[in-house]
């Protein structure tokens, strides 16, 4: 009865510290706004296995390619949105993803925006993390998302005369990961894991306490 009882123990055990150290890095969120503070995208951040998946939402935009980065200081102030410092790079490469000197840690494939001025954006970048470390998005003056008005041509030092900065989104830390992309699907959250261990240990010594009692019987 035992060794099924202690295999279970050690599933939920390796289950629960596998799901802890992937929330160690969690998700982020920004709320990009123009010139006029209206707000025209939201954007996830979320450590996965593969580095920090960005997705995000937007609307009310110029249709065509747009330039989007992730830029040094956690400030955007309009109407330029100059505040949000250059590109994110800490270690002092050119800028472009086809740059043979480059790419800043920063930097994005271009945004494609549709007819209708919507667009919804995936990508996925090993070059910046949301946990502790020399490419934390986290460092002592955060760090900000912009989109800028023109298609960032990947090659043209320092921001690929991708135009104006339209938008500006300051990253903020949204805690422990939610099910879903990188985060813990199919394990549940942390409290309820830590339940389910704990409804186990009592199940474990609950079944010790009867073995004794038929002993003595």
């Amino acid at each position: 009865m035992m060794k099924p009882l202690l295999s279970i123990l050690a599933l939920l055990a390796l289950v629960l510290s596998a799901s802890t150290a992937r929330a160690e890095g969690g998700r982020a969120t920004a709320e990009l706004k123009n010139a006029d503070g209206d707000v025209v995208a939201t954007a996830t951040l979320t450590e996965t296995d593969g580095g920090v998946e960005l997705q995000v939402e937007a609307e009310s935009l110029e249709p065509g390619l747009h330039g989007i980065h992730i830029h040094e200081t956690g400030q955007c102030d309009p109407p330029d949105f100059k505040s949000a410092g250059g590109h994110f790079n800490p270690a002092d490469a050119m800028h472009g993803l086809e740059n043979p000197e480059g790419p800043h840690a920063g930097d994005l494939p271009n945004m494609e925006v549709g007819d209708d001025g919507t667009a919804s954006y995936r990508t996925t970048t090993d070059r910046v993390m949301l946990d502790k470390g020399q490419t934390s998005l986290f460092d002592s003056d955060g760090s900000a998302l912009v989109i800028h008005a023109e298609e960032d041509d990947q090659m043209t030092d320092p921001s690929g005369e991708s135009g104006d900065r339209i938008a500006c989104g300051v990253i903020v830390s949204a805690g422990l990961p939610s099910t879903g992309a990188g985060g813990m699907a199919g394990h549940g959250s942390f409290p309820t894991q830590a339940v389910i261990l704990m409804g186990a240990l009592a199940l474990g010594a609950g079944l010790l306490a009867h073995r004794r009692l038929m002993r003595q019987g």
